[in-house]
């Protein structure tokens, strides 16, 4: 079973790598789209600003890749801004469009929110899915976020609130999986949905 991370450029990746082979799966983290084509599932972390992220995405080749794994329904995890470029667009570069696979917009916290929201928040389940197996209802994540995704589709899976406003913090759609929460740095809980992802895989392998 081979899980592909993909490097275009987006920091953080080692973590990701380190907490997914935590997890027990096997794990490549490349640069190369070719070595992604034959991936069982992929995982696409991102952490910075939509548009340079979009942009470094685009350039390096993994777009058409990318889709294709998606259309062909099979596990993909996106992280973070990893999420939120898989939206139509982004209110943090509104000239730059997103990928479009999710339908929805990504949008800031209002201004009477301390932004970025960084550090812990909690997660309410709203539909228990294979990416939440054993995660409790309320249970503590991390965050890194000053932008939120606002889905036009129903993927629901769980919430969090920061200040007035709820949004959905983690998707699973079976294939489709996606959290605004880093689970490489969330810790037991973090690596408990990085293993029902190992799990998701494999039942697609199978």
């Amino acid at each position: 079973m081979k899980t592909v991370v993909i490097d275009y450029g987006a920091s953080n990746l080692h973590s990701v790598v380190k907490a997914l082979e935590k997890a027990g799966m096997n794990v490549q983290l490349s640069s190369s789209p070719a070595d992604a084509k034959d991936a069982d599932s992929l995982v696409l972390p991102g952490q910075g600003h939509f548009g340079q992220v979009m942009q470094a995405f685009l350039k390096s080749g993994f777009e058409p890749v990318v889709r294709k794994h998606i259309k062909n329904k099979k596990p993909f995890l996106g992280i973070c801004v990893g999420l939120q470029i898989l939206m139509d667009s982004s209110e943090e570069a509104p000239e730059t469009a997103g990928l479009g696979i999710i339908k929805g917009k990504v949008k800031r916290f209002p201004n009477e929110l301390s932004v970025p929201q960084m550090g812990w928040n909690q997660l309410k389940i709203d539909k228990l899915n294979p990416l939440l197996e054993n995660v409790k209802d309320s249970s503590f994540v991390y965050f890194a976020n000053s932008y939120y995704a606002s889905f036009s589709e129903n993927l629901l899976g769980s919430s969090t609130q920061y200040g007035s406003i709820s949004f959905q913090s983690a998707i699973s759609d079976g294939f489709l999986n996606a959290t605004q929460f880093h689970p490489e740095k969330s810790q037991t809980v973090g690596l408990q949905i990085l293993k029902n992802f190992k799990n998701i895989t494999e039942s697609f392998v199978s």
